[in-house]
């Protein structure tokens, strides 16, 4: 899940909190950063707020653009270091929904960027995604030697297809603003080695200028979280899934696996916990409500992230039911490696990157087959040895690598020599 986030707690509030200079009294040629993201507010999108501390701590001053919604809903906040500004939007559905929110966002977001630079001087930039648009600004600051870092989150021409299931003019437009925002960037960030592919092979970026930083986990944190078995609600056993909640998540599928639970194999003794938010939950919730599975299904909303640490603590077994298809098939999903830094055992569809994140820590299903996804849940339900084979594997992938300790080096390194050097920059 991407809105991952401490509790929000304002330090000030105005424009003259402590560390943020005006125009007239800031050094232009000092590291500062603007981070513009439209999909999900800051600091519960965890991605953008684990980089925007981490480059605080290295000692750039960072200032993010982002969308307001009912619980960040403040225009500006002071936030460990990090000056916050927030717009309203218009949330489209449909194409032509989509069109229209994004376009909106793209005028609030230019006059938000103006004003953090008359504030701050930033000298980087850096869009993350989607949508595909903030080249357009970036391009206008480009002007004043600011630098364009593109932080690649979602293929968007591939999920534009999942959405909307069809191509045509407005898919070629989408492939345009991709292949635009890699022309115009100056460092891509990705997610993972498809993710590489795809700004070197479709975006024509030098391969020295695209560096792999993944979403993990801080370990400390997590070792910090303690189980709480109360949230089991009496059972014996608990599922939990954590992420957002749109159509290509396959939520879907998962209701329809628990629904084969219950109905087909008698489960009673399992509560399974769905954490997030997203346009599909009202849906999940019918859909839930309609099955009968009201006394086993618990839908929590969106919630702080120690909350989060908590269910994932006292989990049993961890799902990720996201379904294959081209989008998903290269994405690695922050839920998993969320899931693994937990040693939490974890069942999902066989997708190429996932079983590259996952190795043997996980159970496979047969892609898009809920029954399949079932009966590799059951599996875990009955065998407490082969949960704690798989936790323990998943643990000492994070151990390894896949943590945020590991990864913030790559992303400060990446900046700092974009900062020092910009010509010479060398992938990890």
């Amino acid at each position: 899940m991407n809105d991952h986030s401490r509790p929000l707690l304002a330090i000030g509030k105005g424009s003259t909190e402590p560390g943020e200079l005006t125009g007239s009294t800031m050094s232009r040629d000092s590291r500062s950063v603007c981070i513009i993201v439209e999909n999900q507010p800051v600091p519960f999108d965890r991605r953008v707020w684990q980089q925007a501390r981490a480059l605080t701590d290295a000692g750039y001053r960072v200032s993010v653009i982002c969308p307001k919604d009912p619980i960040c809903a403040s225009s500006h906040e002071f936030i460990e270091g990090i000056q916050i500004y927030r717009h309203s939007i218009w949330s489209g559905r449909g194409r032509l929904g989509y069109t229209v929110e994004y376009a909106m966002a793209l005028v609030v977001q230019f006059y938000l960027a103006l004003k953090v630079y008359v504030r701050s001087g930033f000298t980087i930039l850096q869009a993350c995604n989607p949508p595909d648009t903030v080249f357009l600004i970036a391009l206008f600051f480009k002007l004043f030697g600011v630098r364009f870092v593109f932080d690649h989150h979602d293929l968007c021409p591939e999920l534009f297809e999942v959405k909307f299931a069809r191509r045509g003019l407005l898919y070629r437009i989408v492939c345009l603003a991709e292949r635009l925002t890699f022309r115009t960037a100056d460092l891509s960030i990705a997610t993972n080695e498809s993710y590489r592919g795809v700004a070197v092979a479709r975006g024509g970026m030098d391969a020295q200028r695209v560096v792999v930083v993944q979403t993990c986990a801080d370990l400390a944190e997590v070792d910090a979280s303690l189980p709480a078995p109360a949230l089991k609600r009496g059972k014996q056993l608990m599922v939990v899934y954590v992420g957002v909640m749109e159509i290509q998540d396959g939520v879907h599928l998962l209701v329809e696996s628990i629904d084969y639970l219950v109905k087909q194999r008698r489960r009673d003794d399992t509560l399974f916990v769905l954490i997030g938010s997203g346009n599909e939950l009202p849906h999940l919730q019918s859909m839930t409500a309609r099955l009968g599975l009201d006394g086993t299904v618990e839908f929590t909303g969106r919630i702080p992230h120690q909350q989060v640490d908590s269910y994932l603590s006292t989990a049993d077994i961890c799902v990720a039911p996201d379904p294959s298809n081209p989008l998903n098939d290269n994405c690695t999903m922050i839920k998993n490696l969320e899931y693994m830094a937990h040693g939490r055992p974890v069942v999902l569809y066989d997708l190429k990157e996932g079983r590259r994140t996952l190795g043997d820590a996980a159970l496979y299903a047969r892609p898009n087959d809920p029954i399949d996804f079932a009966l590799q849940i059951e599996k875990l339900l009955d065998s407490p040895s082969l949960r704690d084979e798989l936790g323990r594997a998943g643990r000492e992938r994070a151990e390894q690598d896949l943590n945020w300790e590991v990864q913030k080096g790559k992303l400060v390194a990446a900046f700092a020599q974009l900062s020092a050097n910009p010509a010479q920059l060398t992938a990890d």
